[in-house]
C-alpha cells in the first residue's frame, strides 16, 4: 500500500519561502514520475510541478514557473518543493502523488493528508 506523507507547510509572509517534503513508501519510488498538486479553499485540486524518475527533467504550472523548484532524493524516497517569492494566491493545501505519465500528469494513488501553506499579504 502506497503511503504519502507531506510536511513543511506553515504560515509565511508574501515574498517568503518554504520547502515542502513528501516521504513516499510502498512503491518503487525511483521508477516513478512524482508530482505536487495544491487545492485552495473552494477550488479544484490543481497540478503544480512534476519531476522525472531520474530527477533530470522538471515541469511547472505557469502560475509557479520561476518561483518554485521541484527535486527528489531517490535514496530516501522523498520529493521536495522549494517555494520562493510566495504570493497570497499560493495559499492552499499541498499534496504529492506519483503521476501516470509525463504528459497526462494524473495522480495514481490515494492522497495523503497534505500540508497547509498560508501566505499572508
Amino acid at each position: 500500500q502506497v503511503q504519502l506523507v507531506e510536511s513543511g507547510g506553515g504560515l509565511v509572509q508574501a515574498g517568503g519561502s518554504l520547502r515542502l517534503s513528501c516521504a513516499a513508501s510502498g512503491l518503487i519510488f525511483a521508477s516513478r514520475i512524482m508530482g505536487w498538486f495544491r487545492q485552495a479553499p473552494g477550488k479544484d485540486r490543481e497540478f503544480v510541478a512534476a519531476v522525472s524518475a531520474s530527477g533530470r527533467n522538471t515541469a511547472y504550472a505557469d502560475s509557479v514557473k520561476g518561483r518554485f523548484t521541484i527535486s527528489r532524493d531517490n535514496a530516501n524516497n522523498t520529493v521536495y518543493l522549494r517555494m520562493d517569492s510566495l504570493k497570497p494566491e499560493d495559499t492552499a493545501v499541498y499534496y504529492c502523488n506519483p503521476l501516470s505519465g509525463w504528459s497526462t500528469r494524473d495522480p495514481t494513488v490515494s492522497w495523503g493528508q497534505g500540508t497547509q501553506v498560508t501566505v499572508s499579504s
